[in-house]
Order: C-alpha cells, then structure tokens, then sequence
C-alpha cells in the first residue's frame, strides 16, 4: 500500500461544501455563478462570463482564487491595450547587456479578462495561443503556464460603442457562458447591509490546494455516462445544427451555423462535473439538461431572419430540450 493512498470521492465532498460556505462569507446570491466557476476549473474549461456591471463577477473570481489558493489577475481590456500587456515582452538589462523576459499578467492561475471584447484581434489572438495551448510565446521562446490555468471573460451586453465582436473561433473555445443576472431582493438586501458596513472584511481561508484540484479532475474522470446518455447528448448538439430533422421546423430557417464538435466534449465533461458536485459518481439526464444552455448557447449562429423574427438561442435550446427524446 503507497503511503498516500488516493483520496476516495467521499473525502473531497466536504471540502467542496467549505469552499461553497467560505465564498458565502463574502459573496451573496451567486450560488449558480460559483458552480460554473468551479466546473470549468475542474474541467480545465474556459468561461465567458456576460452581465451588467455591479453584479460582483469580479469580486466572485478573486475570491475563489483566495479560497483555492491560486494565484490570480485582473487585466482590463481597452482597445488600446497590446500584446505584449498581456503576454510580457522582453527588455533590455544594461547592466547585464541582456535581454530579459518581462512576464504579463497572463502567467496566473485565474486570469480575469474584463471587457474582454473591447481588445482588437491582436490582443484577442495572444489570448486565444494561452487559452487553447497553455502556453505563451515570448520572442523565440514558448513558455509553459501554469497548471491549473483558466481563463474567465466578461462583457457587458449593454454598452456595445468601441467594442471587437469576439471572432466564433475564440467564442467557441470558451466551454461554457454564464448569463449572470441581477440578485433577489433579499441577497440584494444583505448585500446592501454588508458593503455598508465600513468595517466589513473579505478574509478568507484556503480550502483546497492545487494538488485537491487536479485529484478533484481525476475523480470527476470517473464519473459514469451510460451509453444512452451519450447518444442523447450527440443528438441535442445535431439539433442545434438540423432543428428540422428533430420536428422542429419553426427553426429550420433560424439557425446559420449549429454547436460545434466542442460543444459535445464540453457538455460531456460539464455534466460529469454536475453530477460530482451533486455527490454522485454518475450522470442523470437533469445534469446535462442542467448546463445545456450554458455550453449551447454561444456555440450557435442565427440568421438574420431569426433576428428579425425576435427568435433567441434561448428559445431555440429550450424547444431542443423539450422535443429531443431519451432512446
């Protein structure tokens, strides 16, 4: 027997649950936000992150970084922002007669893209090598991040002036977006109440370590999907791309491009991650249901025709919910 046996999944729930009533401390009413954060850093998913300002995205991710010990960074997006404030450069040492590598911010565990599509292509593809490759290339040299390395993105839905649209190809590399929503009139509430209180405090405990993280991704590799629930998950992405083959032809003309093949590995992965945290060692149909808008809803292009027809990715997801059947 090693002398540090494998942690059983049993022992990680407790510790999950700390984590949920550490973030409590501070965070008010984002229970489902702090989930998909935690999917997609148990899965090594990136998140795009879309809300009106005020609604503690921010303070939610720094937080996390302090709970799970991580090392994290802010970068704000504007349109003049290059590069190399992202990724580093290298600067000359003249004491040395050197060039010396000068990291960016990019070098964190959790890195929080503000704005992000306020940054012109250049930046978005310097980001785009990190996001996909854990990697970054600083003159001749690539450089390895560090592991775990996610990426969360925001954008404000409302002020668009000066704004990139991000590219679908980049969009797409973003496991799930989280459509975060204005709190309940009792979070907001207590809210009031504690950032009212000048003498409040937003100490935390660590909980987890890097090395929980990755035995946490381990566990939830071994989660159990039955052969149906497989196929039922193909089948609701290929609905997204031929609604009229699955009795849906009120879309047929709605839909320009459908989900990807990512969007199958990532709904794949983000329902084994719901059932974990659920407690379970394998997957419901209600996991896969529970974050199919989240992994579907940014991967599908409408027409124009659907636009003016008022038709949502919303509505298109939900019908794909309601028709496509369990075999």
């Amino acid at each position: 027997m090693s002398p540090n046996p494998p942690l059983m999944p049993a022992d990680y729930q407790p510790l999950i649950r700390q984590v949920f009533a550490e973030m409590g401390k501070v965070v008010v009413g984002q229970q489902q936000l702090l989930n998909r954060l935690l999917i997609g850093l148990f899965t090594g998913g990136h998140i795009l992150l879309e809300g009106v300002p005020g609604l503690a995205k921010t303070l939610t991710i720094s937080t996390l970084a302090k709970v799970l010990h991580l090392h994290f960074q802010r970068v704000q997006f504007t349109p003049d922002l290059l590069p190399s404030d992202l990724v580093g450069t290298m600067i000359y040492n003249q004491n040395q007669s050197v060039f010396e590598v000068k990291k960016g911010p990019i070098f964190a565990n959790l890195v929080l893209a503000d704005e992000i599509n306020r940054s012109p292509a250049k930046v978005q593809s310097a980001l785009l090598e990190a996001m996909q490759e854990r990697q970054v290339t600083i003159g001749d040299t690539t450089y390895a991040l560090d592991l775990p390395f996610l990426v969360l993105a925001t954008q404000n839905p409302v002020e668009q002036e000066g704004t990139y649209p991000l590219p679908e190809a980049q969009v797409d590399r973003f496991m799930l977006k989280v459509h975060v929503d204005y709190l309940k009139k009792a979070d907001e509430l207590e809210v009031m109440r504690r950032m009212a209180n000048l003498s409040f405090q937003d100490d935390v405990q660590a909980i987890l370590t890097k090395e929980d993280i990755f035995g946490i991704r381990q566990q939830i590799n071994q989660v159990q999907i039955s052969e149906t629930l497989e196929k039922y998950l193909i089948e609701l992405v290929f609905a997204t791309r031929r609604p009229a083959d699955y009795e849906l032809p009120e879309f047929s003309l709605a839909v320009q491009f459908g989900a990807s093949p990512r969007a199958s590995i990532a709904l794949h992965r983000a329902s084994r991650a719901v059932a974990y945290l659920e407690g379970r060692d394998y997957v419901l149909p209600e996991d896969i249901k529970e974050v199919a808008a989240d992994v579907l809803n940014h991967r599908i292009q409408l027409s124009y025709e659907a636009e003016a027809d008022g038709i949502r990715t919303q509505d298109l997801i939900e019908a794909i919910l309601r028709k496509v059947p369990i075999s």
